[in-house]
């Protein structure tokens, strides 16, 4: 047992029709989430990006040492350093081939390239960071503990967050993404996870016509 404080759980008991129901429509609305790549200009207020910037932060994480740093960008010439750094290493990727043929083979379908104009038309980038490790008031490194997974659960809360909102997101993950620190100010503990961009859909935006896999070759009870 832990010596920490605690206080009353904020829970709300529902009765198993309620709980059926409510994960039954909350699910349909998680379905018709897409990853979009043609974004409007139109803005987007800062207080929508806050609220949801709260929902990932709310996150479980190891030993609750929140190993996440989010830096929301929506000024045009920082957004236009980011493109050209993102890609500067997505040429490389692409053209140049560092992912090799396999993996470019498992891209193809989806009609991706070096060219990353989201990255400037999108009213907001929500650059996510991680830290290895903390520093407590006497300068001294704090070990952080399962921060890959701490951060990766917070960045599916945000993603869910951006679509309940009624908002359109891109995952971009540009390798190497190191040059963020730089742009951003960000210190060495922390590593770059992802920039997720965030905005409305592009007028008469289209999406590949993709599919889930079915629940059979990924779910699995056993009771």
């Amino acid at each position: 047992m832990t010596n920490a404080p605690h206080i009353p759980l904020n829970f709300t008991f529902r009765s198993i029709a309620e709980i059926d129901s409510r994960a039954s429509a909350f699910a349909e609305q998680m379905a018709s989430r897409r990853t979009v790549r043609d974004f409007s200009p139109t803005p987007v207020p800062r207080s929508v990006i806050e609220s949801v910037l709260r929902t990932a932060r709310s996150a479980p994480s190891g030993a609750n040492q929140q190993p996440w740093h989010f830096v929301a960008v929506s000024n045009a010439e920082i957004k236009q350093k980011i493109r050209t750094a993102a890609e500067r290493e997505e040429y490389e990727f692409y053209v140049n081939k560092r992912a090799g043929d396999e993996w470019l083979g498992a891209l193809s379908h989806l009609g991706t390239d070096h060219h990353k104009p989201f990255l400037e038309t999108a009213p907001w980038l929500i650059v996510v960071f991680g830290a290895r490790y903390g520093i407590d008031a006497n300068g001294e490194r704090v070990k952080h503990y399962y921060t890959p997974e701490s951060v990766g659960i917070s960045m599916g809360m945000l993603i869910t967050a951006v679509h309940q909102a009624g908002l359109a997101s891109l995952t971009h993950t540009p390798a190497p993404m190191k040059f963020l620190n730089e742009i951003l100010n960000r210190p060495d503990n922390e590593s770059p996870y992802l920039i997720l961009v965030v905005g409305y859909p592009a007028e008469n935006c289209e999406v590949p016509a993709i599919s889930r896999k079915p629940a059979t070759e990924t779910t699995s009870f056993i009771e």
